[in-house]
């Protein structure tokens, strides 16, 4: 068979006015349209920026989480490349569409120069996707940007986007690449710096190793993903530290834990401070003391490894404009919670089919005057249930379940907490909407007062565990097997929560709690313990087993489902950090040694 013989010359001329053609269109597309990211407005007013779900949806959107009452605007001064006609779309969703729920909560408008877009947005679409605005006649190539928010309950938009081509219509999904393209952010992160460590997630278990590691000597790097620290302890979920550290024989073993925390005052008062606005302050010149180098709003959604399997740099996204950074280390320390940095890198984890779930605390607070608080058609119906705080309906036999809005207000459980994590921190806002409407308007009880706050950051118990080369297992912790690396104290129960069966319909085989239940159970009893106690976690659950430079300090080490339920709580997750911290710091020296070691041979 004879092979046509091509002409290089002519191969090259094709392809030189394909690639023109193709980058004259990316331009000319670029040059129609004008995306702004919500989160990046110069003023986002009473909306906050809610990241958690970045990862599955495309990027960080402003939620309107004004507890009923409709927040301030967020605006913005916009650039446009002329005056002219423009399509405009709003990336959005009816977030209770999902539910099939009646009425939508989530209603806002975009202003333009103070004129409000006739479209009414988030009120249709059970996924997120662009709604269409209609076309608008832009008389100035400056404008002001607005979100007005209508109702307080949780509308949200990830972005707007500012067509002049008005018949083309943006992909639902959003990609990457594009947003990119249409932002002038480069498909290379810039290097923000080669460190000894990088650490990634800045709550307890994060900021206790990243200091360690730093007074050891080692140079790190603390990347968080929120504008605070603190991660479940911190002023957006507001958890303080409850439980015991400082045990002998290493009982210097928790003093930085202990330096960095908070907790709700009483018999916890052994923490330092007792506000979680008090301990922020203070982290924040701890690390800095420490020469750490924080990089708050910073996402990592990306790693890299080389052909031994060590992670070589790690990526992230800021979650307000958008760049993204590399960051380039030695060791690594998974602090995520949700073992992110190991997921990226193909570490080994599990992660159980039913799982502990999340929660979002919520209070309420005593106005003094007649408080009024809106319908909610479209929450969950209350009306004929018990729930912890309902008076009448619901005479609690457990002290532990008396109050709204503490620790068992949970949901989640057979949802998975990566694809569905939006599904469910919204079951929670649908579960405590539905019983504050239910006994404001329903039984005319707690007449003054209002929700006086609410976490919109859930505060996750359980997701991936990384695998080290030990799994700890609750019949190591019950029999009191003693490993030569033990140096992590746990002390509390096997603390591991369940649907609560008093507010489900399985035993009466309704439907009702049965299919997304908020109210969970911590089962207490002899199941639950272990002694003596502390039991020191073995060092060997600390790092992955298969790739080489990583360690973890948090929820997600090696561990099983159920001994996490002993070893998750936040004092011994600091500890962990502690002991990170001193390994990574060994590990250099040892390096260091061996180098001096090779010069004298």
């Amino acid at each position: 068979m004879n092979k046509v013989k091509k002409n290089p010359k002519k191969l090259f001329i094709r392809t030189t006015i394909l690639l023109s053609l193709i980058i004259l269109f990316s331009y000319s597309m670029s040059a129609e349209a004008v995306l702004i990211e919500a989160e990046s407005f110069q003023d986002t007013g009473g909306w906050v920026n809610d990241q958690q779900f970045m990862d599955q949806m495309g990027s960080p959107f402003l939620l309107a989480h004004g507890l009923g009452e409709p927040v301030k605007d967020a605006k913005t001064t916009v650039q446009l490349p002329s005056k002219g006609k423009y399509r405009v779309w709003v990336r959005t969703r009816d977030w209770v569409a999902q539910w099939k729920a009646p009425g939508a909560p989530g209603k806002f408008q975009v202003m333009i120069d103070g004129k409000a877009v006739k479209t009414i947005f988030g009120i249709e679409g059970v996924k997120w996707h662009w709604q269409d605005g209609g076309v608008v006649e832009i008389r100035q190539d400056t404008v002001e940007l607005r979100l007005h928010d209508l109702t307080g309950f949780e509308g949200r938009c990830d972005a707007i986007l500012l067509s002049a081509d008005i018949d083309n219509i943006p992909q639902d999904d959003a990609p990457a690449t594009w947003r990119r393209e249409l932002l002038g952010i480069s498909e290379t992160p810039e290097l923000a710096g080669e460190y000894d460590l990088v650490v990634v997630g800045a709550g307890i278990a994060g900021m206790t190793t990243a200091i360690s590691a730093s007074e050891l000597g080692l140079n790190v790097a603390l990347i968080h993903n929120r504008p605070v620290l603190g991660g479940n302890s911190s002023s957006e979920a507001r958890v303080g530290l409850v439980g015991n550290l400082c045990f002998k024989p290493y009982p210097n073993v928790g003093l930085l834990t202990k330096e960095i925390s908070w907790s709700y005052g009483g018999t916890e008062r052994k923490y330092r401070f007792s506000t979680p606005e008090e301990a922020q302050a203070y982290q924040l010149k701890k690390l800095k003391e420490a020469k750490v180098d924080v990089f708050l709003n910073y996402h990592v959604n990306a790693a890299k490894t080389n052909t031994m399997g060590q992670i070589t740099e790690v990526s992230a996204q800021n979650i307000i404009n958008s760049k993204r950074l590399t960051f380039k280390g030695r060791w690594f320390a998974d602090c995520t919670g949700d073992g992110t940095v190991g997921f990226l890198a193909g570490a080994d984890f599990d992660m159980s089919p039913v799982r502990m779930g999340s929660t979002n605390l919520w209070s309420i607070t005593d106005t003094g005057k007649s408080s009024p608080f809106s319908r909610c058609p479209w929450a969950i119906d209350l009306t004929e249930k018990p729930f912890p705080g309902r008076r009448g309906k619901w005479e609690c036999p457990n002290w532990r379940f008396r109050d709204f809005g503490a620790w068992y207000w949970e949901s989640g459980f057979e949802h998975d907490p990566f694809k569905e994590g939006e599904h469910i921190r919204d079951t929670n806002f649908r579960a405590m909407y539905g019983a504050w409407d239910c006994v404001k308007n329903i039984d005319k009880d707690y007449e003054n007062y209002k929700i006086a706050s609410a976490a919109y950051i859930s505060g996750l118990r359980e997701s991936r565990r990384l695998l080290g080369d030990v799994i700890l297992t609750v019949q190591d912790m019950k029999s009191s097997k003693a490993y030569p690396d033990g140096c992590v104290p746990a002390s509390w129960n096997l603390d591991v929560h369940i649907p609560n069966p008093w507010f489900t319909d399985r035993v009466a085989d309704k439907e009702g709690f049965t299919l997304d239940p908020f109210i969970a159970d911590a089962p207490m009893g002899e199941n639950t313990r272990y002694s003596p106690r502390p039991y020191w976690i073995p060092y060997r659950c600390l790092y992955s087993r298969n790739i080489p430079n990583l360690f973890m300090a948090g929820r997600d080490i090696s561990v099983t489902k159920y001994a996490l339920g002993a070893v998750r709580v936040q004092p011994t997750t600091g500890m962990m950090g502690e002991i990170v911290g001193m390994a990574a710091s060994i590990c250099k020296s040892t390096i260091q040694h061996l180098v001096e070691f090779m010069k004298i041979i």
